[in-house]
Parts: structure tokens; C-alpha cells; sequence
């Protein structure tokens, strides 16, 4: 059965989601150094490929609902990453 609240709910988690990364990335940059570089470096390089990702996905009919899980699943990525080291 379709949830009108789903889509919305999910959106809203992976906002809230996305603020454990952004705060672990602006530490990691703080620090510098090599970790701060390559830290930079793979984000430009995270943000480009999501976004190829997502325009392929909705220009081959998929919807926004699969796009924002899918964001949800490299922003789990990305915290797990930056959470180990």
C-alpha cells in the first residue's frame, strides 16, 4: 500500500542524516594535512558522481523517491567511512 508520507518522511531523514557528514567533513578539513586534502578531493569527487547518478536515474524514468534512497545509502557510506578512521 502506497504511503503518502513516505517520500517526505525520507527526504527528512536524509537531511538530517546528511548533518553527521557535514560535520565530520569540516573536522577532517579543519585538521588539514593530507587527510583534509584527500578529504576534499573526495567529496568533489562523491558530489559529482551522486549527481550523474541521480540525472541518469530520473532520465531513465526512475522516481525521486528512488533517488533520495540512494543518497541515503552514500551518506550511510560516507559516515561509516568517516566514523572508522
Amino acid at each position: 500500500m502506497y504511503n503518502p508520507f513516505f517520500p517526505l518522511f525520507s527526504a527528512m531523514m536524509l537531511a538530517l542524516e546528511s548533518q553527521k557528514v557535514v560535520e565530520l567533513r569540516l573536522v577532517r578539513l579543519a585538521w588539514g594535512g593530507r587527510d583534509g586534502r584527500d578529504e576534499a578531493a573526495a567529496m568533489v569527487a562523491e558530489k559529482i558522481d551522486a549527481a550523474v547518478e541521480a540525472t541518469a536515474t530520473l532520465m531513465g524514468g526512475g522516481s525521486l523517491e528512488t533517488v533520495v534512497s540512494r543518497y541515503r545509502e552514500h551518506v550511510a557510506a560516507n559516515t561509516k567511512r568517516l566514523t572508522a578512521a
